[in-house]
């Protein structure tokens, strides 16, 4: 034999002899699936520890009850009718125990981003320090950062579960950078267990508490943004016919509901559509837009123009209308809920750095409410019906003998702002049940925004509606939702004696009338 045939069978031999020695222990561990639970148990965690991606299967197999043992002791897998002779190899609590944590090991190198996620789930149940090289070698080829976080929170644990004082250090100091509750709950129980090490556990603690405040306060500003958010949408137009017009409208809650509805009636109208189906709610907002402000265009001809400067009336008016557009929905619609399917991309919540969790419906909701605002300063700033809408509550005789039609104005005015409230409407019916009364719970606190930022001033309704979302959701955790509600209402009554005119008063003629 020559030297160079020799080099290729020693090479032959290494290369082999890996492959060989993985599949005589598989194969020595399979009689252990068939003795006691014991057994089975050892033997799970050993076939996890080998990383034979055979075992996958098996273990799979073991969990969902289709494992059998053969009539000559062999272990089968069934494929579906089970052989004659053979028998279900039956586990316990401590089997199944195993099998988590052994089949979490084997599926870190699944391809499925989802199946390595659960894999790093199981591994962090049942913590093992046998499981470290296995979590360094899986976090060292992870790329995503979701599963990165999982994976590291497991290696923490994992090395908790060490005996040597050092790794449980290094376990320690790891799990201490992290934002995660369990992170400090797996440290508690060190703590519990190796009072020792009490001062490094207590700093890590300290360390995941001041992270996860302020996390806990990022979260809570979010969900003030969201609230003033709907707030700011259900005031806008509230704040063109009350601030602007002076019109005490307590149907307004009513036009929001009408918007509502009609985000409902083009959901049912585009369901036998599949291709127009997706695209149902950014259909629905121009025509809510169209729907209600007609409705406040005829209501303001027909009914509250010949009301202008007797307040009460009016507000005995709209208020009545507000009850007779409640009964319309009821016997159009039914008084039970109706249901509003967001659409995929509203679905689900976004993580942000530092495990800080968003809605993704509330976000969206934040950057309509934006749009609005813009839209409404836009048509009221840059075009010629803004320019005639301030005109006319500037000096009404003056804009008359200018050749502006006041009649004209008020009606577009009254269905501009009837108008706005039925996109708050479309905006709600992600959120809130869209109901008869879906309406009624804003329009007390579209009053408190408006009479806060300053009748007529939209850029006070925006600060005062995020300032009191904000304001509510701080107060919340500690006061209840009913006494944060009745600390802001007095909070306002407050404001209001030392400032009349809210946060941006009107300037000019209008605000002397």
């Amino acid at each position: 034999m020559t030297p160079l045939m020799l080099r290729l069978l020693m090479l032959l031999f290494l290369l082999m002899a890996p492959q060989a020695h993985a599949q005589d222990a598989f194969s020595e561990l399979l009689p252990g699936l068939t003795g006691g639970f014991a057994q089975q148990a050892e033997t799970v965690e050993r076939l996890g520890a080998l990383g034979d991606p055979r075992a996958l299967p098996l273990l799979r197999a073991l969990g969902d009850t289709r494992l059998l043992r053969g009539p000559d002791g062999t272990v089968i897998v069934s494929p579906g009718q089970p052989p004659p002779g053979s028998d279900v190899i039956r586990i316990n609590n401590r089997v199944r125990g195993a099998l988590r944590g052994a089949l979490g090991r084997l599926q870190l190198g699944s391809p499925d981003p989802e199946e390595r996620l659960r894999a790093a789930e199981a591994i962090l149940r049942n913590r093992s320090a046998d499981d470290i090289p296995i979590l360094e070698a899986a976090l060292g080829r992870e790329t995503d950062a979701r599963i990165r976080d999982r994976l590291a929170l497991a290696l923490g644990g994992a090395r908790l579960a060490a005996a040597d004082p050092a790794s449980k250090r290094i376990g320690i100091l790891a799990l201490g950078r992290s934002t995660s509750p369990e992170a400090r709950a797996l440290l508690l129980q060190e703590r519990i267990a190796t009072p020792d090490l009490a001062t490094d556990i207590d700093t890590a603690i300290a360390s995941i508490d001041q992270r996860l405040a302020l996390r806990r306060a990022a979260e809570t500003a979010f969900q003030g943004l969201s609230l003033g958010s709907v707030l700011m949408l259900a005031a806008l137009g509230l704040a063109v016919t009350f601030g602007v017009m002076g019109i005490i409208n307590m149907a307004h809650g009513e036009f929001v509901m009408l918007g509502a509805y009609t985000t409902f009636v083009v959901q049912e109208l585009c369901r036998d559509i599949p291709w127009l189906s997706p695209w149902s709610l950014p259909l629905a907002v121009p025509a809510a837009f169209m729907v209600t402000a007609l409705i406040g265009a005829a209501m303001e001809r027909g009914l509250i123009r010949f009301l202008y400067g007797r307040p009460l009336e009016t507000l005995l008016l709209t208020f009545g209308v507000g009850m007779v557009l409640q009964q319309v929905v009821r016997l159009t619609f039914g008084a039970q809920n109706r249901e509003v399917i967001s659409p995929p991309w509203m679905q689900g919540t976004l993580v942000l750095p530092g495990e800080i969790t968003i809605t993704q419906n509330r976000a969206w909701i934040i950057l309509f409410a934006l749009f609005v605002l813009l839209a409404t300063l836009a048509a009221i700033r840059l075009t010629r019906f803004g320019l005639e809408m301030r005109a006319v509550v500037q000096n009404r005789r003056i804009a008359a003998t200018m050749g502006i039609r006041t009649g004209r104005v008020d009606a577009m005015t009254f269905a501009f702002g009837s108008g706005i409230a039925g996109l708050a409407g479309v905006a709600l019916s992600q959120i809130d049940n869209v109901s008869p009364n879906l309406g009624t719970g804003y329009i007390i606190d579209s009053f408190m925004v408006v009479v806060f930022g300053g009748v007529g001033s939209l850029m006070g309704t925006l600060i005062g509606a995020f300032s009191l979302g904000i304001f509510n959701k701080l107060l919340e955790p500690y006061a209840g939702v009913v006494l944060a509600k009745v600390a802001v209402l007095v909070a306002i009554m407050i404001f209001i004696q030392r400032r009349p005119k809210g946060l941006f008063a009107l300037k000019g003629r209008a605000a002397d009338q």
